[in-house]
């Protein structure tokens, strides 16, 4: 006997948002647009900078290049429906741009995810090989991992996206969040998704532990190798990596509490999505450019070439 499948009916969601008060939604519009923009424009500098300057054409800033491109691109997928929401009571998307929405977020998240890791092993060759680092590191090689990047997030987004596009949704259709992820999607859902769940979990959760337990290892091997440099190279390669590990630590410590967990959802949720969201790629040009003096200098002359 064919097991009876829920009719899917529902052809939109309502969006609870950040908050249901007015007077709130008016100051969080205000901020949230002002981050917006910060995050969209310091991104792209740093894009136009990199590629304009030809004193910064080391590796480390190739992928530095294709993180904030990502970073501006994922701030793009859900910050803006979420500012404009901030002007009604009422907020819908449908179930065709909800699952768009997913399916964005999460092929510029696990892009950014194997870059990290790309980037990581970057430091790693450049402080512990350091003689054979630009044998090791030449343009093909990093042309090729960038590529890499773009097809893992493709392909982790495809897998998640398989899971949710055949799932029935009869009603209710309230999500309390104000961007379309997968466990209040599968709350929804008009079957049983506890083994679901568990494969998301696995697929996004235990992924994200897996690899931040291993960019912390590389972290140590890189930490124990600085007894062998002079002060001068330990201050610069813990200033560099200090950067890098603080982007990671951002990023990976929010993604494990989200994922990482049976489906259920939390009220603090959404505070930890903004968190990852919407703060990190705000802070990853500051991070990278405030201890970073070669990008200031190629900024500021940048800077002092469009002005004269």
């Amino acid at each position: 006997m064919a097991t009876f499948m829920p009719p899917n009916n529902v052809t939109e969601f309502i969006l609870l948002g950040l908050t249901q008060k007015p007077y709130l939604q008016k100051i969080l519009f205000i901020v949230f647009l002002f981050i917006f923009l910060f995050t969209l424009l310091a991104n792209l500098f740093i894009v136009i900078t990199i590629s304009l300057s030809p004193t910064l054409s080391a590796p480390m800033y190739f992928f530095l290049t294709y993180l904030s491109f990502i970073d501006a691109s994922y701030t793009c997928v859900t910050t803006p429906k979420m500012i404009i929401d901030l002007m009604y009571q009422r907020r819908t998307i449908s179930l065709g741009g909800c699952l768009t929405q997913l399916f964005v977020e999460h092929f510029l998240g696990g892009s950014e995810i194997i870059l990290l890791i790309v980037m990581a092993y970057d430091r790693y060759v450049a402080i512990c090989k350091p003689l054979h680092y630009t044998t090791i590191m030449r343009q093909g090689l990093c042309r090729l991992l960038v590529v890499v990047a773009w097809v893992g997030g493709i392909l982790h987004a495809t897998v998640q996206i398989l899971f949710m596009i055949n799932l029935p949704f009869c009603g209710p259709n309230t999500i309390d969040h104000f961007m379309c992820d997968l466990f209040p999607l599968l709350k929804l859902a008009c079957r049983d998704t506890y083994l679901l769940g568990l494969v998301v979990a696995a697929n996004s959760g235990a992924m994200c532990l897996l690899i931040f337990s291993m960019l912390l290892v590389s972290y140590i091997v890189i930490l124990c190798s600085l007894k062998s440099h002079g002060s001068e190279g330990r201050r610069k390669a813990l200033s560099t990596c200090g950067s890098h590990f603080t982007v990671v630590v951002l990023f990976f410590w929010p993604c494990i509490f989200t994922y990482m967990r049976p489906v259920v959802t939390y009220p603090v949720d959404k505070v930890v999505t903004v968190l990852f969201a919407i703060f990190t790629p705000m802070l990853n040009p500051i991070i990278y450019t405030v201890r970073n003096t070669e990008v200031k200098s190629a900024m500021k002359s940048l800077l002092r070439k469009r002005v004269t």
